[in-house]
């Protein structure tokens, strides 16, 4: 097995969280859950074959068995590993991910969100679940270079995008964000062109106009506020933004809130 699918449209149930202590009294462990996925990351090196697949543990993977799915654990020693078990009650379409992969810079944040799940389970086994699921998703949008998932964003541009969301009070001229991603200018345009059918400058003029549109209907904010905390201060030119964007002036979008 290279491969299983996840369904991460509703969070998961963690039945069981903990530090797996492995390989102190023999260097083969068979077993399978049968009706739980085991998440496992990992902080030694080994073997672990599923269905006749042998993958490579080492330091930092991650892995995910379905339920039901015998696992061959070959250990070297004592070896300990941060596991969660748990259901996904999810339908709908999954995302197609490894059965092992390399956390790379990744792993740090799910070995702390994971101790996070462990210390949470013995008094919030919800708690403990929206911890795993943070986890399933970032397993999930792991960047794997040749991947075939069509789904799965290229990681300029989600850099990009991130960038976008935590600056959008700020000036965000095309150059910064490029360079927050790590790309230039040039390539950076053409990736984002490719990846969302838009400019960088139409996407910001856009991302600015959605988060002014949800200040104007969800709160009692000044007007002025809400263009100053999307960037556009200039109250005649976030005037015409809205009208270009929304189709109408802040203040007809405030009276149009759902109460």
């Amino acid at each position: 097995m290279e491969s299983v699918s996840l369904c991460l449209d509703v969070p998961p149930e963690v039945v069981n969280a903990g530090v797996g202590v492995h390989g102190v009294s023999t260097a083969h462990e068979v077993f399978r859950l049968p009706d739980l996925w085991q998440l496992h990351l990992y902080s030694y090196v080994g073997r672990l074959s599923v269905l006749g697949t042998a993958h490579a543990i080492r330091p930092g993977h991650v892995s995910l068995i379905p339920p039901d799915t015998e696992a061959h654990f070959h250990y070297r020693g004592r070896s300990e590993h941060l596991y969660a078990h748990l259901r996904l009650p999810g339908t709908g379409a999954g995302h197609r991910v490894p059965l092992m992969q390399d956390a790379q810079a990744e792993g740090p944040l799910l070995a702390g969100l994971l101790r996070h799940a462990v210390a949470a389970m013995p008094g919030s086994s919800a708690r403990a679940s929206a911890e795993v699921w943070t986890v399933l998703w970032h397993v999930a949008e792991l960047a794997r270079p040749g991947s075939e998932d069509p789904g799965r964003q290229h990681p300029v541009v989600a850099a990009a995008q991130a960038y976008v969301e935590e600056h959008l009070a700020d000036p965000l001229p095309v150059p910064v964000i490029a360079r927050s991603a790590g790309v230039s200018h040039t390539h950076l345009t053409r990736l984002f062109r490719a990846e969302t059918g838009l400019t960088v400058v139409a996407y910001v003029r856009r991302r600015r106009l959605e988060r002014a549109r949800h200040l104007l209907q969800a709160s009692t904010l000044p007007i002025p506020a809400v263009a100053a905390a999307v960037g556009i201060a200039d109250l005649q030119a976030f005037n015409k933004a809205c009208h270009r964007e929304l189709g109408t002036g802040p203040r007809a979008v405030r009276a149009a809130r759902v109460r």
